[in-house]
């Protein structure tokens, strides 16, 4: 099981739109002198959706190759189509990364069955293990706790991204799902409280640009260390909350640029660079976490 503060990693890109390789090169060396416990990668602050299934192997090819052992690698590999989150899951398992972040059906609105399904679909042909990921601010789609119990432990389903901040759920799943099944925060806002109250780590945004900070507080946190957690926590707190000042991932590719962690805040269509009133909250933001 994977604990602690694992990076839902941007994607660095040129004004081109290709990926700019020496800053992830960058980017990955960075996470791992910082201690940060993973890297997730392709998932949404990865802008996952505007990336062709070659790029993604690509991607996580590269990533592999650099990171050469010393970190773990989770890849995004959710999709609204089970048959296509089936190969893509498939061929994941091939590269060898540690397990699949797969997001629940957006757009299509499963019932609880259909998500049951879905999962279990992509398990057993993949055999890849998976974390779950549920967002429903972004999917419109709410994995209940009742599906993730039948599905947790089958199907390599090992863990579930619980981006909902309702804190009430950590107890709900434990008490389903077992304590061998991993609970990661998807909420930076909340992650510290949620690692307190017995999860087993977060799935970061905040990590990319404050990665020793939040690798220090989730190991506190992850130690009871409650207060000292806390210290930290509310050093990042503007942070947490200004980093989503308009859509993941537009503030934060802006923070790394403005950190100089990579070259430019570029992104691929629809998505576009943080508007000037909102640089300067962010920029407020970091330095209150004397980033800057």
């Amino acid at each position: 099981m994977l604990t602690g503060s694992l990076v839902a990693l941007i994607t660095p890109m040129n004004s081109s739109g290709s990926v700019d390789w020496k800053a992830l090169e960058l980017l990955i060396e960075y996470h791992i002198q910082s201690g940060t416990n993973g890297l997730v990668v392709a998932g949404t602050t990865g802008e996952s959706v505007t990336l062709t299934d070659d790029e993604l192997f690509i991607l996580l090819e590269r990533t592999l190759e650099l990171a050469a052992g010393r970190i773990p690698i989770i890849a995004g590999c959710g999709s609204n189509n089970t048959a296509h989150a089936k190969q893509v899951a498939k061929r994941i398992c091939q590269l060898g990364v540690t397990a699949g972040l797969s997001v629940t059906p957006y757009y299509n609105k499963p019932t609880q069955e259909g998500l049951y399904q879905h999962f279990a679909a992509i398990g057993e042909y993949s055999e890849l293990p998976q974390i779950l990921y549920n967002v429903p601010g972004r999917t419109a789609c709410d994995l209940k706790p009742e599906t993730v119990a039948r599905l947790a432990g089958n199907f390599g389903i090992c863990g579930i991204k619980e981006a909902t901040g309702d804190l009430s759920r950590i107890s709900q799943l434990r008490l389903l799902c077992g304590e061998d099944f991993a609970l990661y925060s998807g909420d930076d806002l909340s992650a510290c409280e949620f690692m307190l109250q017995g999860g087993n780590g977060v799935i970061s945004v905040t990590a990319n640009v404050a990665a020793k900070l939040m690798s220090r507080m989730s190991a506190l946190a992850l130690a009871g260390e409650r207060e000292l957690a806390c210290e930290i926590d509310d050093s990042l707190r503007f942070l947490h909350r200004d980093l989503f000042i308009e859509s993941n991932p537009i503030p934060v590719k802006w923070a790394a640029a403005r950190m100089g962690l990579i070259k430019n805040a570029d992104l691929r269509l629809p998505l576009t660079l943080l508007s000037v009133p909102a640089q300067a909250i962010v920029e407020a933001a970091l330095v209150k976490a004397e980033l800057i």
